[in-house]
This record gives C-alpha cells, structure tokens and sequence, in this order.
C-alpha cells in the first residue's frame, strides 16, 4: 500500500501526489518526488516502474524480498537494500526497507515490520535547506533511521548477556546457560549481518568516487559509517563475551562433574573398607577365635563402623564429602 506519495520543491513540500502524476512533477526545476510503499502489491511496484523509469532487475529484487543489504548502481540512480530489526513478542523480527534513489525522486519499500518512516519525514520537512539538496539528503535520513534503531536491540542483547552471566557460577543452571548463551549468539549474529553489511557499501556513498546523488552529502554518510563502526566493535565485544561465557560454563560442567566423581570414588573407598573386614570376618574357617566370643559380632560391628567413620571424617576434610 502507499503511504505517502509527496512532491518537494526547494526543501518544501509542495502537494500530496496520486501516482498516475507523479511524472507531471519529474521534470520541475528544483523539484523531486518522494513515495514511500508498505508491503507493495506488484501492481504497485510496476506502476512506481514505469513512472520513475527504475531498472527491472532492481524492481524483481524489490518484489522478492528477502535480499541481503547492498547498494547497486543502475545509471544515474541507486538500489539500496537495508534489514529492519526490531523486537515482536520478546524475540527479534528482521524486515527490510528498500530505497530507490534518483536524482528528482526516493522511493522507500518497507517489508516484513512494522516500523515506520514518518518520523524520518517530518524530520526531514523540519530542515528545508537540508531538503534543498534533494533525494541523496532523504536517502541519508533512511539510512539514518535505520542504523540509530539498532542501538536499542543491542542495548536489549548486552543486557540479556550481563543477566546470563550473573548466572554463571550457580550450581545446576549449566544446561539452560549454554542454551541461553546460544540463543544469544544467533540474535547477535543477525544484528552484526545487517551492521556489517551496510558497513560495507557504506564507504561507497562518501569519499572517492561516489554516486552523484550522494555527492553533496558524503559527511553526512560518512558519520553513518561512524556509527555503524560503533555497533559492530560492540558487536564484535559481546561476541567474544559469549565465546569466553560459554567456555567458563562448559569448565564449569567439567567442575561440577568432577565433584560428583570424587564423591562417588569417596563413599565407594568407605563401603570397600565395610566390605573388606566383613568379607575377613565372614570366612568359614575352623579356628577363627573370634567365633567363640560372647561380644564378637557386636565388636566386628563397632570396628567396621569405626573404620568407616574414620574415612569419612578424613575424607570431609579434604574435601572429598
């Protein structure tokens, strides 16, 4: 569906468009469309083809969806492709917002979220002499919106991945910290694809050769670089955080391992010991002496848990019970 289909001239915003006049408004001087589509029907994506000339390769990724994040060239015009993160029902949703940028027009394609880009329009209405510079300023402004809304899934999975760590060291919570831990890994491996990603074609849109829609807006593209950096080092940091977590509970399992075997090596030693004076006391040989005694077997019984008692108590002290 369309959202907004609005036309700009000089940094203000000029008349709400249908599409069927959006070429009307193309060959204004100073004068740029700017459309933004949810989950567009093919109809709808052929008719912003025919009326902003877009490559078909471009509109056939637009329409499938699900691409990974890049920048294509197709003349004078850009293809940029973004993933959307946000959080749905305690777990991590990814959408993906597709921007056609040319010289007189932007066109956004949202997918898969429920984010929106109003926000980033009124901001950019707020600055008309930032406007002025058209569709790469708009362009930025997107790119923009995306990148600052991945701060808050990463502030949301370091802090699941302090509370796992709390976790750590108490007895019997391996199983679900491993678990956890995993969990964790794949959400934050999902968040550093789509940072890397853009970092990557990022570098194309300042410095050097850039296309010329970005040409009069390389720092403001240059300070996206910046932050996308930012997010991927602390990405990056909590990545390793999680390698050194799960290697800590995995010593910790071998820990809590060997404490039980040694617990079971210590009441085998003390049963051996039971074992051994009752398997001497229990042959059936003639002259055994003890065998004539009034108080023997209460005395094979207070030796044999003399003994054990003994082992115990030594065995408590070094730690074994």
């Amino acid at each position: 569906m369309i959202i907004n289909c609005v036309a700009y001239q000089e940094g203000a915003r000029l008349v709400d468009l249908p599409v069927d006049d959006i070429s009307d408004y193309l060959d204004k001087p100073g004068c740029f469309v700017w459309v933004a589509l949810r989950d567009p029907t093919p109809q709808e994506l052929d008719a912003m083809r025919r009326e902003f000339d877009l490559h078909p390769l471009a509109v056939e990724d637009a329409s499938h969806g699900h691409q990974r994040p890049k920048v294509d060239e197709y003349g004078d015009s850009l293809f940029v492709v973004m993933q959307l993160i946000e959080w749905v029902g305690g777990d991590m949703n990814i959408g993906e917002v597709v921007v056609f940028a040319g010289p007189n027009f932007v066109l956004s394609v949202r997918r898969g979220s429920k984010q929106h880009f109003l926000g980033v329009r009124e901001r950019c209405e707020r600055e008309p002499e930032l406007l002025k510079q058209g569709s790469g300023y708009v362009l930025y402004a997107l790119m923009d919106a995306v990148v600052d809304r991945y701060f808050p899934v990463l502030e949301v999975l370091q802090s699941e991945l302090e509370s796992i760590e709390e976790g750590i060291f108490v007895r019997g919570a391996s199983r679900q910290n491993i678990e956890r831990l995993y969990a964790l890994k794949r959400k934050l491996l999902l968040l550093d694809h789509a940072v890397s990603s853009i970092l990557q074609f990022s570098g194309k849109l300042y410095g050097g050769r850039v296309p010329a829609v970005c040409a009069n807006n390389q720092p403001y593209f240059r300070d996206i670089s910046d932050h996308l950096s930012r997010i991927d080092a602390q990405v990056d940091s909590s990545l390793d955080t999680i390698g050194t977590a799960i290697l800590v509970n995995l010593s910790m399992v071998t820990i809590e391992q060997g404490e039980v075997t040694k617990r079971l090596a210590a009441w085998a030693a003390i049963f051996a010991v039971a074992t051994a004076f009752a398997g001497i006391w229990g042959m059936n040989f003639e002259f055994m002496p003890e065998l004539k005694l009034r108080w023997g077997y209460p005395a094979a019984l207070a030796v044999i848990a003399g003994a054990s008692s003994f082992l115990w108590w030594r065995l408590r002290r070094s730690g074994w019970l």
